[in-house]
């Protein structure tokens, strides 16, 4: 992403609510007055109220003033005076900023409980996307009325992933008020049990929601978050209700921790007979689920143990992959006709139940609804989407380009007062500032909306600034229309192309990673340590460029274009040769190290399967994504690039256990 790009092109674009745009003679770097915005948002960071009051008045006019205000209040918000906040709503009413305080502001109005002035100030809260605060309105829509928002708030309770005042207190009162069943608190805990990855986190959500329903028993379920098997052994038969649910908290917890020992404790008779047939199949589904992540053959048993309209969706999305390894088109079949209407309306699932049912299919009758279902994920616009063109035997090739923009609609998008402030703070080093504004400008809540048109007109202006990321994603939210040129962009094409030729890569895969890795951001950093366009660790830089004979190789070079490039494509055909050719492999030992997608390959003896049935079983889930993300890329480029219909299929290939007969490659980093 070019500075001097960005600036030059908000230079042009005029006046910010009367204050003038910063001038093209400041492109290269950022002015004086940056540097105090840039400092308000450091200081903010740190939390230091003082230092933020006392630089605010040098942000008085500049283009960015909304965010610096937004900082300093938000800062000292639980010692405002409601009239300083209703100030700064009214000063900066439409931009994202007003939105974000509201957010902020509702929070701590909920947890203060003085709802006359949230229920004042909620219908004006336009993001509207905060669980808590969706929670917080439902409890006081029933304190107000006592309208039934029992579903809404066990839905939302649910979903919630972090532990939450605002759901939790929705979910006490409905508890109180016995509009909400014990069982959903169970739920809730049952969900925090199984996924529990957070240290400590998940502990805390499920002695929440128990706790909700007995205090005592908080304690109870930290104990068996820590040590399920003692808890278990000390159970009697002749069980109580709040027992059964303890013991189903403790099987769960045991089935993450290890699901052949939690199978083996399931299936003793005192289990059968004390606990519920919903209770068992839930288990029963962790412990499946669990098996599949370890990619166990013993997954699918394990699923056909319960009954799969009493698992949750995560449990069913398991067994339709465990049923796609072992070859059962009928448990897949079984398993997404279990599925919520929602889940199974999700691209991926349609394609396999599709797959399932024409696999199953006797006559040309039953062939019909498989082809309906494939036709109504069928396009270009992801991995299961391509997968679905081509089993209809349709061709992927680009498609038409949309009416060109006009200059009222340029206009439009270079003269909205978000996307400029979005521009300027991506420009000085604020990326996730001006990603959030850009985001908030883009989408439906704000006042109109954005069509298909000004979403195109906002992603060229994006692409035009050379802030790729804002202009692939802006794009990709078109419903009716689609700019392949936008989705899939291609800068620093004769650098990518000189090098791929040099080296015999296939460009199309280069670009394909690139899009998913960086969204072509040059100095892009991840949050393990990755840096630059094709997100390279440090250390496999060093390793890489010694491998490449790059011997004057210093760390910093990492983010500069064309050593990057080097260095990345030299590790991924290193990858790639060491994978035997397989894009899919290479692409999620490029991800994940190439230890893992080795051990994910199967052992010997084990059948080859569909590249596409191996990446949907990849345990983990950014690495199962990336693969299909990459290869699904690579498939458009290749049509852009060669102007010629591809096939995603004969990419993917098939994927089995490792050939004896070649040598592996253990110096690989």
């Amino acid at each position: 992403m070019q500075l001097r790009t960005i600036l030059t092109l908000i230079g042009l674009f005029g006046v910010l609510g009367g204050v003038p745009a910063l001038a093209q003679g400041q492109a290269f770097g950022p002015s004086a007055a940056d540097s105090v915005i840039l400092e308000m948002r450091e200081a903010f960071a740190k939390g230091q109220t003082k230092r933020l009051t006392e630089l605010l008045p040098r942000a008085q006019g500049h283009v960015l003033a909304p965010w610096a205000a937004y900082w300093e209040l938000r800062a000292r918000l639980e010692m405002a005076e409601p009239q300083e906040i209703s100030r700064f709503l009214s000063r900066f009413a439409g931009t994202y900023q007003e939105d974000r305080l509201r957010n902020d502001w509702l929070l701590l109005l909920g947890q203060r409980q003085e709802w006359g002035t949230f229920m004042a100030e909620y219908p004006s809260f336009r993001m509207n996307d905060d669980r808590s605060v969706q929670c917080y309105a439902l409890l006081t829509d029933f304190r107000s009325n006592e309208r039934d928002v029992a579903q809404q708030v066990e839905a939302l309770w649910l979903s919630q992933r972090d532990f939450d005042q605002g759901c939790a207190a929705a979910a006490e009162q409905q508890l109180k008020a016995k509009k909400l069943q014990p069982h959903a608190a169970w739920l809730r805990a049952r969900l925090a049990m199984e996924n529990g990855t957070q240290r400590n986190g998940n502990q805390r959500i499920a002695s929440q929601a128990v706790g909700l329903l007995d205090a005592e028993w908080a304690n109870t379920v930290s104990a068996i978050y820590g040590n399920p098997e003692h808890y278990l052994e000390g159970k009697l038969l002749a069980l109580r209700l709040r027992t059964k649910e303890l013991v189903t908290l403790a099987m769960i917890r045991l089935a993450v921790k290890d699901p052949d020992l939690a199978a083996a404790e399931l299936d003793k008779l005192r289990w059968k007979t004390q606990l519920s047939q919903e209770e068992r199949s839930w288990v029963w589904g962790v412990i499946g689920k669990a098996a599949a992540m370890r990619l166990s053959d013993k997954s699918l048993a394990y699923f056909m143990n319960g009954q799969d309209a009493l698992m949750h969706a995560d449990h069913l999305a398991w067994k339709v992959r465990a049923a796609l390894r072992a070859g059962n088109w009928e448990q897949v079949a079984a398993a997404t006709a279990a599925m919520s209407e929602g889940q199974r309306k999700e691209a991926g699932w349609t394609y396999w139940r599709a797959r399932a049912l024409l696999a199953l299919a006797k006559t040309p009758a039953d062939r019909v609804e498989p082809r309906r279902l494939l036709q109504s994920v069928a396009g270009l616009q992801g991995f299961y989407e391509l997968l679905a063109q081509e089993e209809l035997g349709l061709a992927i090739t680009p498609p038409p380009a949309p009416e060109p923009l006009t200059e009222a609609e340029k206009t439009a998008a270079n003269s909205n007062p978000g996307l400029q402030r979005a521009l300027l703070a991506i420009a000085i080093g604020m990326r996730s500032d001006g990603v959030r504004e850009w985001n908030y400008s883009t989408n439906l809540h704000t006042p109109g909306g954005m069509s298909d048109r000004e979403l195109l007109a906002a992603a060229d202006l994006a692409c035009r600034s050379e802030v790729w990321d804002r202009c692939i994603n802006t794009s990709e939210r078109t419903k009716n229309v689609f700019d392949i040129t936008q989705r899939f962009p291609m800068p620093h094409k004769q650098a990518v192309l000189n090098r791929t030729r040099e080296i015999g890569l296939d460009p199309a895969y280069v670009y394909g990673l690139i899009r998913q890795e960086s969204r072509f951001i040059m100095d892009a950093r991840s949050h393990v340590g990755a840096s630059g366009l094709m997100q390279v660790m440090p250390a496999t830089a060093s390793w890489t460029a010694r491998k490449i004979g790059m011997t004057d190789f210093r760390p910093h070079q990492i983010t500069e274009r064309d050593t990057n490039i080097a260095i990345g494509t030299g590790y991924l055909k290193l990858v790639l040769d060491d994978f035997a050719g397989s894009m899919p492999m290479a692409a999620a030992a490029y991800n994940a190290g190439p230890g893992r997608p080795r051990a994910w390959r199967g052992q010997t003896g084990a059948p080859l399967l569909e590249a596409a049935i191996w990446a949907e079983n990849v345990p983990f889930t950014e690495t199962r994504d990336y693969v299909k993300k990459v290869l699904a890329n690579t498939t458009i480029y290749a049509a852009m690039i060669t102007g010629k219909t591809q096939s995603l299929k004969a990419r993917l290939g098939l994927v089995g256990p490792l050939d004896q007969a070649l040598a592996v490659n253990r110096e690989l980093p």
